[in-house]
């Protein structure tokens, strides 16, 4: 009888799992693509890693140039890059009935692309790249995995060795990038030079056949002492003997009037070194790229005047800085420092920012401010999260100001760039959101939480609203007064109708009076340190109404 009784109720519970309604599955949940890129002009299948309990589902990318659709098979996709498709990267958010996936990074190549073919982690035999202008898509699958690929090199040729996975990927890794002969020494290894990620520029000594060998540490530290693997530890290794952009110079263009940037890396033929700065694009830090070079280089939209380190500039003598101006510079030799001469007026508050470790370059830069007398009145170095200083200053009584720029450790060179600039703090707010996706059941409302950071003090009541929504899709307008509660965060509700269609939407701050600035609210991408100003809505189905 238990017996009998028992098989019962499994097939019940079988009956009952069978039965579940779609509307029991759960959002889908992306963690990566594999290949994470692809190049121009190519149509390929990508795999995506994560949870997908319905199928097909519906893509949605950000930026122009690269098509991607659900293939046949669950967890596949369909994607198609343009052949006139800029450089650079994609975001790609995946989304169904149920919700949508946080972005996730998709790269456009510059060069023709390969994928990895295991084994090659014997370095007896390594997998052959027959043409030094490959991008290669691989991962470090295990625990203990190193890969390997054989180049061949003449004679004085330059190969850009240059490893994307940690900063532009989000993979979980801090990798290890070797250049080996074939006698099995290492002649060059590198493993931060764009934040985690490696990067080598290599002359061969000789004629012959190279290694380029691949490992990884977890990017955060654990306990284990071996090289770390995984399904995460997705890689874009470009390997080239043509044109490699390493970074721009000089970091910054006028807000008012840009102008042309060049291009500084490997390789560069004069004819190719300026990099156009797009004029439909007036976010504050862009990424150029080049349509006859691989690599991308990252500057930053200013106001103010723009000018460029004029050597020598040694605290001794001081180059003049524009106030509010901003400034390139490079740390070049080891050991150098460069002083600038800001005239000043007591009370007067300035912030100084200096920027490296934003645009992908090693300067560990300290900053000091300077009296008449030599005398050092502020100094910093990092701040908070970021790798770069920062540096608030309040004159003591009018004056020439000297601010010095170094390397915290005397390093230095031709790639050891910065940019600094002289800030005069204006009242400003900055909107941030908690997330980057939402979700509204029709007949229902969604509270959405708006925080707010009133700077230098800002002191108008703003108005503080979502546009660009999906049809069908109303949202309150709430205000933020200085004086209350309101002045840190506000609630908009959002109510959709039974028709309405999911997409992204916009979350967006205006003085009450309809004067001054407009501000965007902001959501971190999880897992980088990149900003989206879309975030999305999801119109969830609406609810069947229960049997009696």
């Amino acid at each position: 009888m238990r017996r009998r009784s028992l098989t019962a109720s499994l097939f019940s519970i079988a009956l009952l799992v069978a039965s579940v309604p779609d509307s029991w599955a759960k959002a889908p949940a992306l963690t990566g693509f594999f290949p994470a890129g692809a190049a121009r002009g190519q149509s390929l299948t990508v795999t995506m890693s994560g949870k997908f309990d319905h199928w097909p589902v519906k893509c949605w990318v950000e930026g122009a140039g690269l098509s991607v659709k659900p293939g046949e098979a669950k967890g596949k996709l369909s994607v198609e890059v343009a052949a006139d498709a800029q450089p650079g990267v994609r975001w790609v958010r995946v989304y169904d009935e149920e919700g949508a996936t946080s972005l996730r990074p998709f790269i456009v190549g510059a060069l023709p692309e390969a994928m990895e073919s295991e084994p090659n982690d014997d370095p007896r035999r390594p997998q052959a790249i027959e043409h030094a202008g490959t991008t290669v898509n691989g991962r470090l699958s295990r625990s203990g995995d190193v890969d390997g690929y054989s180049v061949k090199l003449e004679r004085g040729q330059r190969l850009a060795a240059d490893l994307e996975a940690n900063r532009h990927l989000g993979s979980p890794m801090d990798a290890v990038l070797q250049i080996v002969s074939a006698e099995g020494f290492v002649l060059a290894q590198n493993n931060d030079t764009v934040g985690l990620d490696p990067r080598i520029i290599f002359e061969a000594p000789a004629t012959g056949t190279y290694l380029v060998r691949v490992f990884a540490f977890p990017s955060t530290p654990d306990s284990s002492i071996h090289f770390a693997g995984g399904d995460a530890f997705v890689y874009r290794l470009t390997l080239t003997t043509g044109g490699f952009i390493e970074h721009a110079f000089p970091l910054a263009v006028s807000r008012e009037s840009p102008t042309a940037i060049t291009a500084i890396g490997s390789n560069i033929a004069e004819s190719d070194s300026v990099l156009v700065v797009p004029s439909d694009d007036r976010r504050d830090l862009l990424s150029l790229t080049h349509p006859s070079l691989a690599g991308t280089a990252e500057i930053r939209r200013v106001t103010g005047a723009v000018e460029v380190e004029v050597e020598p500039n040694e605290p001794a003598k001081p180059q003049v800085l524009s106030d509010r101006g901003s400034v390139s510079g490079r740390i070049d030799p080891p050991g150098d420092r460069d002083a600038y001469l800001v005239a000043m007026k007591k009370g007067e508050k300035r912030l100084f920012r200096l920027e490296s470790r934003t645009f992908g370059l090693p300067l560990d830069a300290v900053l000091q401010v300077l009296g008449g007398d030599g005398k050092i009145l502020a100094e910093t170095d990092d701040v908070g999260e970021s790798s770069d200083p920062e540096l608030a200053f309040t004159p003591p009584a009018d004056g020439d100001f000297r601010v010095v720029v170094r390397d915290l450790n005397r390093r230095g060179g031709p790639h050891h760039a910065y940019l600094l600039s002289v800030i005069a703090p204006e009242p400003d707010l900055v909107l941030t959101l908690a997330a980057d996706t939402f979700e509204v059941t029709p007949g229902k409302e969604t509270k959405i939480v708006v925080a707010i950071a009133r700077k230098d003090g800002f002191g108008d009541t703003i108005a503080v609203t979502a546009e660009d929504l999906p049809d069908g899709v109303q949202a309150t307008t709430a205000l933020s007064r200085p004086s209350d509660a309101s002045a840190k965060s506000v609630t908009l509700e959002i109510r959709s109708g039974a028709s309405s269609q999911p997409g992204p939407f916009r979350i967006v701050a205006r003085s009450a009076d309809g004067r001054g600035r407009q501000r965007i609210a902001l959501a971190k991408i999880a897992g980088f340190e990149v900003e989206t100003d879309r975030p999305w809505l999801t119109i969830l189905p609406v609810p069947k109404p229960k049997s009696p």
